[in-house]
C-alpha cells in the first residue's frame, strides 16, 4: 500500500513539474523578442487570472516596444484599476501618456512612481523622461533637476548628458551647460548634439 502511495505521488509530482515547465512563460517570450507571443499569452492570463499584475507588465512593456502607446496606456490604466500602487505599471502608465504627448498626464505618474520607489529598478529613466516633458513645457530649471537626477543614478549616458548640456543651456545656465556638453563628449567624442550644443554655448558666451 506505501509502495503504491509512493508510485502515486511520484508520478503526480512529475505531471505538476512538467505541466510547469511546459506552461508558456511570456516573459520569458518577451526576453527573446517575441513580442506578439507574449502578448497573447498575458491576455490569456488576464482571462484566467483578472487582476493578475505581472501579466499587465509584461503586457504593457510589450506593446511600448511594438510603439502602440495607446493599447499600452489603455491596458496599464486597466491594471493601475486593479493596484494603483504596483510601480512596473505606474512607470508604464507614464511612458505611454509621454509617448502620446499627454505630459501632465505623464508627470502624475512618473512623480508618483518617485514617491514609491526612489530607488526603484527604472528610477533613472523616469527622471530621464521627466526632463524631456520639462523641455517640452519650457520648464528649463526643473529640466536641469531632473536630468541632473538621471545621470546621477546612470553616469554612462552620453545622450542624457547631452540633453542636461540643453536644459542648461536653454535656462541661460552657459557654464554648466559646458560642464554636461563636455561630460557626454568624453562619453562619446561624436555625439553631434554635444558638439552642435557646445559650439553654440560658447557663442552666446563669446557674445556676452
Amino acid at each position: 500500500m506505501n509502495r503504491k502511495l509512493l508510485i502515486v505521488s511520484a508520478l503526480l509530482l512529475f505531471s505538476f513539474l512538467a505541466w510547469g515547465q511546459s506552461r508558456p512563460d511570456a516573459l520569458r517570450e518577451y526576453r527573446l523578442g517575441n513580442l506578439d507571443k507574449a502578448i497573447e499569452i498575458c491576455l490569456l492570463e488576464l482571462e484566467d487570472s483578472p487582476g493578475n499584475m505581472d501579466s499587465y507588465t509584461v503586457l504593457c512593456w510589450s506593446l511600448i516596444k511594438q510603439g502602440d502607446y495607446q493599447k499600452a496606456l489603455e491596458y496599464s490604466e486597466e491594471g493601475l484599476s486593479h493596484n494603483y500602487n504596483d510601480i512596473r505599471v505606474l512607470e508604464i502608465a507614464g511612458e505611454a501618456n509621454y509617448y502620446l504627448g499627454k505630459n501632465l498626464d505623464a508627470l502624475k505618474h512618473f512623480e508618483r512612481y518617485c514617491v514609491l520607489a526612489p530607488t526603484g529598478d527604472r528610477i533613472e529613466l523616469v527622471y530621464f523622461f521627466m526632463g524631456e516633458i520639462f523641455i517640452r513645457l519650457g520648464e528649463y530649471n526643473h529640466a536641469d533637476i531632473a536630468f541632473t537626477t538621471a545621470v546621477y543614478h546612470s553616469p554612462n549616458s552620453a545622450k542624457w548628458w547631452a540633453r542636461l548640456g540643453y536644459a542648461r543651456e536653454m535656462a541661460e545656465d552657459y557654464r554648466f551647460a559646458l560642464e554636461a556638453y563636455d561630460k557626454s563628449l568624453t562619453l562619446n567624442p561624436s555625439s553631434t548634439e554635444s558638439l552642435r550644443g557646445r559650439e553654440r554655448v560658447e557663442q552666446k558666451m563669446g557674445n556676452g
